[in-house]
C-alpha cells in the first residue's frame, strides 16, 4: 500500500510564554488561534497560507539551532521587512538577494525561532 500524504502540514515550535507567543504569531504573522489546550501545553495557530497551521508546544526552555526554518513566500518582501521593522522584530541582517532566483530575509520569534520570507524571482 502506497504511503498517502494529506494536505495539511503543521509547523512545530517550542515556547516559553504561550499566551505572549499566541499575541506574536497573530500579531506579526497574521495567524488565526484554531484552539489552545493548557493541559498539554499546546495550541494550534492557521497561517495564511492554505493547508499550513503553527503548532506551539510550551516548554521550560527553547532549544536553539538545528531544526527546521520555517519559509513563508511574500508578495514584496521590502514591505514584509517594513512590517518586521514596525513590530520590532529581531532580523538576521538584510535582505539577502540571489539574483534570477530569489530575495530572502530571516528572522526570529521571541522565542528564537528562526523564519524566513522568500521572493521568488523566477518565471512560473
Amino acid at each position: 500500500m502506497a504511503l498517502q500524504i494529506g494536505s495539511e502540514l503543521t509547523c512545530s515550535m517550542g515556547v516559553k510564554d504561550m499566551t505572549a507567543s499566541i499575541a506574536w504569531y497573530e500579531r506579526v504573522m497574521q495567524c488565526k488561534l484554531l484552539y489552545r489546550v493548557d493541559e498539554i501545553g499546546w495550541c494550534e495557530l492557521k497561517t495564511p497560507m492554505a493547508g499550513v497551521n503553527i503548532g506551539l508546544s510550551q516548554v521550560e526552555s527553547v532549544v536553539q539551532g538545528g531544526g527546521a526554518t520555517n519559509v513563508f513566500e511574500v508578495a514584496d518582501i521590502e514591505q514584509a521587512k517594513a512590517h518586521l521593522d514596525a513590530e520590532g522584530v529581531q532580523q538576521d541582517g538584510g535582505i539577502r538577494h540571489i539574483p534570477g532566483l530569489v530575495k530572502l530575509l530571516t528572522f526570529y520569534d521571541p522565542d528564537g525561532n528562526a523564519f524566513m520570507f522568500s521572493q521568488s524571482e523566477m518565471a512560473p
